[in-house]
């Protein structure tokens, strides 16, 4: 068998010498940084060290209620790590999933909460405002239009001053009831008088008379998949759930546009019929909600990360749609009200467009 040249002194001493000659030749100019990195190190726009304090604070907020779900979770977690505390937590759980029904109920608002500063700081980083007159003499089904963060701060807090713009209306802004299964977000969100859009928990508040008013985010997860900066496209057409309780309660309907929504964030392209809608669309038929695929700001710079930009929201809250009661409306009834309720909504557009949507890339437009 050949096992090769054996090596000897004079083959490593010729190794070494080349060894030496290659060295010798290398340059001493320093390594280049990869040019990807350096581009996307220089096109961050970073904040600047010297920032008043208050928009500090407005931005630590924003950032604390944007991971405060992902935070109370975490906090659970660590929590059942501890074996002493496994007998308080089972009974916790147990509270959550089978015996406690105040998201359906209403019951756990608290103005106190609601009126704290932080929630002030919330809206000032957008900022927002509303504006309309309402009596409080009669119960209320405000329709929110786009999907978005402007219904936290108007319908949630009294970072805009609610209570005082419809002193006697008590506003219960709705969401998904998979957010009252999260253990410690679900006191949090419940104190801001937030409950469950189920139709029961619809009932169960509006049923209780005058003053009482429940704001639904009609578009929701689907809506969200459409929000794009210039852009105002509703999902509203087959949205008929909400009118149909307004009806049955004898609750006036109100539109209200938020202008600037859309703007707070950039989305991925994800036009229908590719790859990613067909994703996210299944996702939402699995769990009831979707994910968009978007990017904002960061804590420390102004053009990467999941925060939302700072842009104005303007809640614009329009006339009032008087409903007369009825147990069983028709379907001729409620597509009449949803007729009434999209004139209202584009009579909104119109007349804030020029004052609050100046850089709009097209007109609203109402679709699925």
């Amino acid at each position: 068998m050949d096992h090769g040249r054996p090596v000897t002194s004079a083959t490593r001493t010729l190794s070494a010498s080349a060894l030496r000659d290659r060295l010798s030749n290398l340059t001493t100019s320093p390594l280049r940084p990869v040019v990807a990195l350096q581009e996307l190190h220089t096109s961050i726009d970073y904040v600047p060290t010297k920032i008043p304090r208050k928009r500090r604070l407005q931005t630590m907020v924003v950032a604390a209620w944007s991971t405060l779900l992902i935070y109370s979770i975490f906090f659970f977690l660590m929590l059942c790590s501890v074996p002493p505390l496994w007998p308080f937590l089972a009974m916790y759980v147990v509270w959550i999933l089978w015996i406690d029904k105040s998201p359906e109920n209403g019951m756990r608002l608290s103005p106190w909460f609601r009126s704290l500063k932080i929630w002030k700081y919330f809206a000032e980083y957008y900022p927002a405002s509303c504006e309309c007159d309402l009596p409080a003499d009669r119960p209320y089904v405000f329709g929110y239009h786009p999907h978005g963060w402007g219904a936290l701060a108007t319908f949630a807090t009294e970072a805009t001053g609610f209570s005082l713009a419809f002193p006697g209306i008590q506003p219960h802004l709705l969401t998904l009831a998979n957010n009252f299964n999260v253990p410690f977000y679900r006191e949090i969100i419940m104190s801001l008088g937030i409950n469950s859009v189920s139709r029961r928990s619809c009932s169960n508040i509006l049923k209780r008379g005058a003053g009482q008013a429940i704001t639904i985010v009609v578009g929701g997860a689907a809506e969200s998949l459409c929000a794009r900066p210039g852009t105002a496209d509703l999902t509203l057409k087959r949205r008929l759930g909400f009118i149909k309780v307004a009806i049955q309660h004898g609750a006036d309907l109100v539109p209200v546009f938020s202008f600037g929504e859309n703007d707070i964030y950039q989305q991925m392209p994800n036009e229908r019929g590719t790859t990613i809608y067909a994703m996210q669309k299944k996702f939402q038929s699995m769990f009831g909600f979707t994910l968009p695929l978007f990017h904002g700001r960061g804590l420390l710079n102004y053009n990467l990360g999941l925060m939302p930009y700072r842009r104005r929201i303007v809640s614009v809250i329009g006339r009032p749609i008087h409903i007369e009661q009825c147990d069983r409306p028709t379907i001729e009834e409620v597509t009449r009200v949803q007729m009434l309720y999209i004139e209202e909504l584009t009579r909104i557009w119109n007349t804030y467009k020029d004052d609050f949507a100046k850089s709009r890339t097209r007109e609203l437009s109402i679709i699925d």
